[in-house]
């Protein structure tokens, strides 16, 4: 029997977006009730197009340009149909491969790998980003990722190239965030925290380390935002090949000396659990795969399962909302790729590859009732 009859089903009006940083678009999909993918318009937006974020109430996509002028460009969502539909245009104060929301959609975080820096700008109701920042905030080096807690109370920002993460609380009123005590956690020195989610009850924060393919869970203290390092572990099989990496030049920095050989450097990317809470899962663009885990929900621990190839140099992917299906890109690769995943097991078993766009890097779902 076909895979696409012995899972279950999507939700109605289940919607799949993709920035191809090459091409400087976003790709639309509709996902059918079976998981398989149909493609839809593609909307402009800039070159060098990469990290999307979607609003709390799904009536906005947000996607961040990298090249010169800074901005994030605001689509509305047709709930119907999935279209975008642009809406505005906003200048950001660097670079950011992260962009994410406040979990009442108020305010847009960003985080600058070669500015060093994280910003918060306000939100207008018409889904707008406000032009000027509230706050540009120096923080470690290498800044790639932030995002809230599940609360809504606190703040963290991995820097990559200081092997800390930074810890702050955050005003939901006024948009302001502050530095918590202490300020950092630091976490083992050439690990280069990348991305990291938090679990759904808010008790663990798991963080991917982008020259080890390392997962390292933390503790997350709900009345003061604070983390605590529980244990680590690995993405990829005992018998990789592959060593550990380092920090690489940001996009579009000029290149002042020749870069050392990268061919078997680790280079973690992305992370995601499923909405169940059950699997967890990491994407290392040097072999290209797609590594899982099983969490234990009790412990917070993660027990490594398998590693499945994937897309070419797959930085970005997405799970769906009933923690059935991933889709994973390659900035490599002109297919986009659906995955079945095993209730039971956590495994991967590959649905069908569909067209994308060039340089596809980052992958939002949005699903309506």
């Amino acid at each position: 029997m076909s895979a696409q009859k012995t899972h279950a089903s999507a939700p109605a009006g289940t919607f799949v977006y993709v920035s191809n940083a090459t091409d400087g678009d976003i790709a639309s999909y509709r996902m059918q009730p079976d998981g398989v993918l149909q493609p839809g318009a593609r909307v402009k937006a800039a070159g060098a197009v990469g990290p999307m974020a979607v609003s709390p109430d799904r009536r906005f996509l947000y996607a961040a340009v990298r090249s010169r002028p800074f901005s994030v460009h605001a689509y509305v969502i047709n709930p119907d149909t999935g279209a975008l539909t642009p809406s505005s245009v906003s200048p950001l104060a660097e670079s950011f491969p992260y962009i994410s929301l406040d979990r009442s959609g108020r305010y847009l975080f960003g985080a600058s790998y070669q500015g060093h820096l994280v910003s918060v700008n306000a939100v207008g109701g018409d889904g707008r980003v406000a032009a000027v920042p509230l706050q540009v905030i120096a923080v470690g080096r290498n800044a790639h990722a932030i995002r809230t807690d599940q609360s809504n109370r606190f703040v963290y920002v991995p820097a990559l190239g200081s092997d800390q993460m930074f810890q702050f609380a955050f005003d939901a009123k006024s948009g302001r965030l502050s530095s918590n005590t202490p300020a950092v956690a630091q976490m083992q020195p050439l690990s280069g925290p990348r991305h990291f989610v938090t679990s759904a009850d808010n008790r663990f924060l798991y963080v991917l380390s982008e020259f080890l393919a390392t997962v390292t869970t933390f503790a997350l203290d709900g009345a003061t935002g604070l983390l605590s390092e529980i244990g680590s572990a690995s993405g990829l099989p005992a018998d990789t090949t592959l060593v550990p990496g380092a920090p690489r030049l940001a996009v579009g920095a000029a290149q002042a000396a020749p870069q050392r050989n990268r061919e078997r450097d680790i280079w973690a990317a992305d992370i995601h659990l499923t909405p169940d809470g059950r699997f967890l899962y990491i994407s290392e663009r040097t072999g290209s795969t797609l590594g899982a885990f099983r969490v234990d929900s009790q412990t917070g621990g993660l027990g490594y399962l398998a590693s499945t190839p994937t897309e070419s140099q797959p930085r970005g992917f997405a799970i769906d909302p009933t923690s059935r299906f991933l889709v994973a890109t390659g900035e490599n690769s002109d297919k986009i790729a659906v995955y079945v995943i095993d209730p039971t097991s956590g495994a991967l078993s590959l649905l069908q590859k569909f067209p994308a766009g060039n340089g596809a890097n980052w992958v939002e779902i949005v699903a309506f009732p």
